[in-house]
Parts: structure tokens; C-alpha cells; sequence
């Protein structure tokens, strides 16, 4: 039997424990307060918040939250994500650390300014 896939992040977030659920609203409302023009949306099953482009996803695994800020997001704070597990456009925040919102709100406000300057530079 196959589960609905969520259509918006708020059943995204209903989807999983208390626990994670909590987590879940945190990552949002930090992406929220980086990004308040950005609109919400799933896209590939994840929270994703748009903004001239995608900006950036979130989501849920088993041991981790996962933070896709593309690659180069992840670039640009390769030293501070270095105590993460981090691949070529995600970070993954272990269930049992807190997570780095702060780390977040400064990836989120950096992809924004990227977001904004490409649109800028097309409509040129």
C-alpha cells in the first residue's frame, strides 16, 4: 500500500514523531526567518523553500535531518560543516545533536543573496 506523498510541508511534518516533528518546525521556522520572501513548496518529497529559484530543502532519515543548500551552498561553509556528514549539495544534522540553526539561517541568507543576484543578472 503506498502512502500519499505529501503536498505541503505542513503534512510533511505531521508525517513523523513528536520528536522529529519538532526538529522539523524548527529547520522551518529558521529557513522562514532567513528567507520571509520565500515561498514553500515540496518538490522531490522534501520541504523545499523557493526564491527565484530553489533555495534550499530539508528533510527527514532515519538517524538525521538532511539540509540541501545545493552544492554551492555547502561549499561556501565546507569548514563549518565539517562536523557534519555532508555530500556534494547536503549536510546531515544527527537526530541526537542540536541542530545548527544558526549555521542554517547564515547558508539560507547566502543562497538567497546567490538566488538574487543570478535573477538580477537575467533580467539585465
Amino acid at each position: 500500500m503506498n502512502t500519499p506523498q505529501p503536498t505541503t510541508i505542513d503534512e510533511y511534518i505531521a508525517a513523523y514523531p513528536e520528536a522529529v516533528q519538532a526538529r522539523l518546525r524548527a529547520m522551518r521556522e529558521t529557513i522562514r526567518a532567513a528567507a520571509p520572501d520565500a515561498s514553500e513548496k515540496i518538490s522531490y518529497g522534501m520541504p523545499t523553500f523557493f526564491y527565484e529559484g530553489n533555495l534550499v530543502y530539508f528533510g527527514v532519515s532515519k538517524n538525521h535531518i538532511g539540509f540541501y543548500p545545493t552544492p554551492n551552498g555547502i561549499e561556501a561553509f565546507q569548514e563549518e560543516l565539517a562536523p557534519y556528514k555532508s555530500g556534494k549539495g547536503s549536510a546531515q544534522f544527527p537526530h541526537d545533536q542540536p541542530l545548527p540553526l544558526d549555521l542554517v539561517t547564515r547558508i539560507t541568507q547566502y543562497r538567497l543573496e546567490e538566488n538574487r543576484a543570478k535573477a538580477a543578472k537575467k533580467r539585465r
